[in-house]
């Protein structure tokens, strides 16, 4: 790295070093900037060619310059000759103006190091470009080494050349005398110019038809260059010391020859033995073959033949060349035109303008850029003339990478961009919009191309707006998405709304549609969708530009209208719009398939998030009963164990002792009861099936549980007793019948001494028995064997939590199954025998009073049955079978008193109290009168 960098330091200094040797003191400096070396020309390639700037106007220029330094080896009077010979090709050039000779914009100037002057700018000489290096920088310029001829420049390379001759001869009449590679000029814009006057001639009889011109003799002792150059000079001139302008030409066909042969003159000079060399060029001439030429086109290759002829008056002359059809090129006859486009009238160019399009794609790249481009660009100062230039300018504009568009083009282009008329200059520029918003820089865009567009829409004429809208969406991929939002759409609208041009309405709907998928949707939805409902005619076709928008919107991916759009504002406005009359039948169909279609899919959303809504409160009503009853659990098991306790302590409490008490726990029962109909019933058994369902899968949080033991529900009687009772009057009252004892036990629910059952439909009207005791009781209906001894009331001390009742059927009463409800806990064995009560006094102790069976019988029937029942919530609060008739007690024929079966003697007094339902209790007064 640090080599390169050395390298390209010392070249750098080599090359300041040498401009500043070179041109310091010149008086050419005073005016101008003299920049790098960029190549060499003249006679012996002597002249450096440097690229300079006018100082006053910053115009290009070409600094040609001389280092004296080259001919130091010399003498004094040969370097005199040296200079002098310069000097005149310089000041002839100078006096002579034409398009095909070199322009020189600052005279020659002499310092003491240097001879220079400055022309237009330039290139490089044919010789560089041919291949000849001499007097050229080094490192050797890209440009030039890559520099390759195109046919069609070559052509008119040649063909400038000779209506250059054809300028001397005939106007000037002068004989150039050193017409060589050397002394041909590129200049920037590809052109090809005479330069090297050094040799002229001018004709002694410039008046006279037949020009004679005199010839100096060959002196081989003077320095090579202030002598032509032999390869490219005619015989004669060696030879008979004579010339005319057909030794020009010979000159041109030897250059023809060497263009097309890479830069190789046809003959070899040895300058030391000039004159033996031409004798034996002579010779060559005379018979030349077409294997000597055969590099040459076929088409010009008799013509050099001719113009490298022995004898000049076979040559043709300048003129005659011009006109040969090697020249009829279309390349070559467009660029010919172009450099005599000053001469025409604005009909020509028009015309001449319309056809270019069709020439254009034929020639080189570079040749346009270079030879064309600048000639269209300037006539851009002429308005009628820009909209025939315009459309070639932007299809070169194609053709050219954005870095030459920048360059090249768009600094001619920002004027017209600001022309309003003719108003074919922004028709144009709307057509060919995608091309300068892809190669035009940004800021460019924003300050020169989309205020065009801008002027378009707000354009009086009908048909701009009408091209603008047409072809906005053929490049809006390209805006920037502010611009679009903010400056284009706001004129979009206001077209569409302030027009009274059916077509302009509908153009923009239609141009809002199709630019829609390069908006934001919330922007479509806020400021797009609502303006449609601004728009005041009901046309058909814009009633159907309306509906695309809409289809458009709510069909794309990413866009789309939400279910609240739809229903609120877009349903709302189309529906109307679906039952215009000017609407015909298949604009109609149109207009309900998408009503359809926006209400399939309001229905689809919204009934989706119905059901996700619905989905999300079961599962919140779920966790919210689990929650719930594990916190009723807890509290009912704690409730209970209160409940326990407070039975065992205060059993003795619990005896009833007068009516009123009697009354009021039977008030304070229904109330209880009252509290918790069927329909809540079930609901908490459905809970707590529920719950026992979540207690069996993975809890959502560590929990303790109490241990409820399993709970067994009673058989329904329902239909068996209902069967029974139909056959009660088949049976005779005073056929009593003896049969076996129906056992009814309790079921334990707490692992103690007490027989509780868990509560079941009410509709069984089931009442259980509480504390381990079997109540005996025996109606007109019913035998509960209360006198006879081979009856057990009570369990024996040892059975836990049993107890056993025997029920014998009286004459009136149908047989029953006998029903019982077990326990986990095993049920002893029971023996026939007398009742010991040893086990409830040594339980209760002896602080509980006793009740004899006389007191109990002296209370109403109702008041004692309701002692028994235990408070509603209370674990002895389930029914059993016995509760129907239990109820009925104290009814006529249904008193314990008149019962013969009746023993107050074998009963002790009970540690619980039972319960009627009311509801049992009528429908036995249904079902027994």
């Amino acid at each position: 790295m640090e080599s390169m960098l050395n390298k390209l330091k010392s070249t750098v200094t080599k090359v300041t070093a040498d401009v500043t040797s070179a041109v310091m003191g010149n008086p050419v400096t005073r005016e101008f900037d003299v920049g790098r070396h960029i190549a060499s020309g003249g006679s012996g390639l002597a002249w450096k060619i440097f690229n300079g700037t006018k100082k006053s106007t910053k115009q290009e220029v070409a600094v040609f310059v001389f280092d004296k330094k080259l001919i130091d080896k010399y003498q004094k009077f040969e370097k005199d000759q040296i200079i002098d010979s310069l000097k005149r090709g310089v000041q002839q050039l100078t006096r002579l103006r034409h398009p095909r000779l070199v322009t020189v914009q600052h005279p020659l100037e002499e310092s003491r190091d240097c001879l220079a002057f400055c022309t237009e700018p330039v290139f490089a000489s044919l010789a560089n470009v041919l291949g000849n290096w001499d007097n050229l920088p080094s490192p050797l310029p890209s440009d030039i080494k890559e520099y390759k001829l195109y046919d069609v420049e070559t052509k008119y390379g040649l063909l400038q050349v000779s209506e250059g001759l054809s300028f001397l001869h005939s106007s000037v009449k002068m004989v150039h005398g050193n017409l060589t590679p050397e002394n041909i000029i590129l200049n920037k814009s590809g052109a090809w110019k005479i330069m090297g006057f050094d040799f002229c001639i001018q004709s002694t009889n410039p008046s006279e038809q037949e020009l004679k011109f005199l010839c100096k003799e060959w002196d081989p002792n003077v320095p090579s260059l202030c002598l032509p150059n032999p390869e490219y000079l005619a015989p004669e001139y060696i030879l008979s010391v004579s010339c005319e302008t057909a030794s020009d030409m010979y000159s041109l066909g030897a250059v023809t020859y060497a263009v097309f042969n890479k830069g190789k003159p046809i003959f070899e000079i040895n300058k030391k033995d000039i004159y033996k060399s031409f004798s034996r060029q002579l010779d060559q001439l005379s018979r030349l073959s077409s294997t000597t030429l055969q590099n040459i086109p076929e088409e010009v290759r008799e013509h050099v033949k001719l113009l490298l002829n022995v004898a000049p008056a076979v040559r043709p002359d300048a003129d005659q060349m011009t006109k040969i059809p090697f020249f009829d090129d279309v390349g070559a006859v467009t660029l010919q035109y172009f450099d005599s486009l000053f001469q025409r009238d604005n009909l020509q160019k028009s015309q001449f303008f319309k056809g270019l399009p069709k020439v254009l794609p034929k020639l080189p790249k570079r040749v346009i850029v270079q030879r064309i481009l600048p000639y269209l660009t300037s006539e851009f100062v002429n308005p009628d003339m820009v909209p025939f230039v315009l459309p070639n300018v932007l299809l070169i504009a194609e053709e050219c990478t954005k870095e030459e568009y920048i360059k090249l083009i768009l600094p001619d282009l920002g004027p017209v961009f600001k022309q309003q008329e003719p108003i074919q200059i922004l028709l144009i520029f709307l057509q060919k919009m995608d091309l300068l918003l892809t190669k035009t820089p940004p800021d460019e865009i924003k300050n020169s191309v989309l205020p065009m567009v801008y002027r378009a829409l707000e354009a009086p004429s009908i048909q701009i707006q009408e091209l603008c809208l047409n072809i906005i969406p053929t490049f809006a991929n390209l805006i920037d998405y502010p611009s679009m939002k903010n400056a284009l759409i706001p004129r979009i609208k206001n077209a569409c709304l302030q027009t009274s041009s059916l077509a302009v309405r509908v153009n923009s709907l239609v141009c809002l549609g199709k630019i829609l998928e390069y908006l934001d949707k919330w922007f479509v939805l806020d400021d797009i969708l609502p303006f449609l409902q601004q728009i005041p005619s009901k046309e058909p076709a814009v009633l159907m530009g309306i509906l695309g928008i809409y289809k458009c919107t709510f069909t794309h991916k990413k866009l789309g209208i939400t279910k609240e759009q739809l229903a609120g504002k877009v349903l709302p406005h189309l529906i109307p719009l679906s039952i215009e009359n000017n609407l015909n039948f298949n604009q109609f169909n149109s207009f309900i398939s998408v009503i359809k279609d926006m209400l399939s899919r309001l229905e689809v959303e919204h009934k989706t998030k119905l059901e996700q809504l619905h989905i999300m409160q079961e599962q919140q009503k779920s966790l919210d009963i689990t929650n719930q009853m594990n916190v009723s659990e807890e509290t009912k098991s704690n409730s209970t164990g209160n409940q326990i306790d407070k039975m065992f302590n205060n059993t003795g409490n619990d005896v009833p002792t007068s009516g009123s008490d009697s009354k009021e726990n039977g008030l304070s029962s229904k109330q209880k009861k009252v509290s918790l109909t069927l329909e809540e019933k079930q609901k908490l058994a459905k809970e707590q099936e529920q719950a026992q369902k979540l207690k069996n899968q993975q809890p959502l949080k560590p929990q303790s549980h109490a241990i409820i033991a399993p709970v067994k529900q009673t058989k329904d009687l329902t239909d068996t007793l209902i069967d029974n009772m139909s056959s009660l009057t088949s049976h005779s009252i005073s056929k009593p019948k003896v049969a076996s004892s129906s056992s009814f036990s309790s079921v334990p629910s707490m692992g103690v001494g007490m027989g509780f059952l868990s509560p079941v439909d009410s509709t069984k009207r089931n009442i259980a028995n509480g504390l381990n005791t079997n109540m005996g009781f025996q109606t007109s209906g019913f035998s509960l064997g209360a006198g006879t001894t081979n009856q057990n009331f009570f369990s024996s001390p040892t059975a836990t939590g049993m107890a056993k009742m025997n029920m014998v059927p009286t004459a009136n009463m149908p047989n029953y199954s006998p029903v019982s409800a077990t326990s986990g806990i095993s049920q002893p064995t029971q023996h026939n025998r007398s009742p010991d009560l040893s086990a409830l006094d040594s339980l209760f102790g002896p602080q509980k009073p006793k009740v004899s069976m006389n007191q109990l019988s002296q209370q109403k029937p109702n008041q004692w049955l309701t002692q028994f029942v235990p408070p509603q919530g209370s674990p002895g609060a389930s029914s059993s079978v016995l509760g129907p008739q239990m109820n009925t007690l104290g009814q006529p024929g249904f008193g314990m008193q008149g019962n013969p079966f009746f023993n107050p003697q074998n009963f002790a007094q009970p540690t619980n109290t039972m319960t009627n339902s009311s509801s049992a209790s009528n429908d036995l007064k249904d079902l027994f009168g």
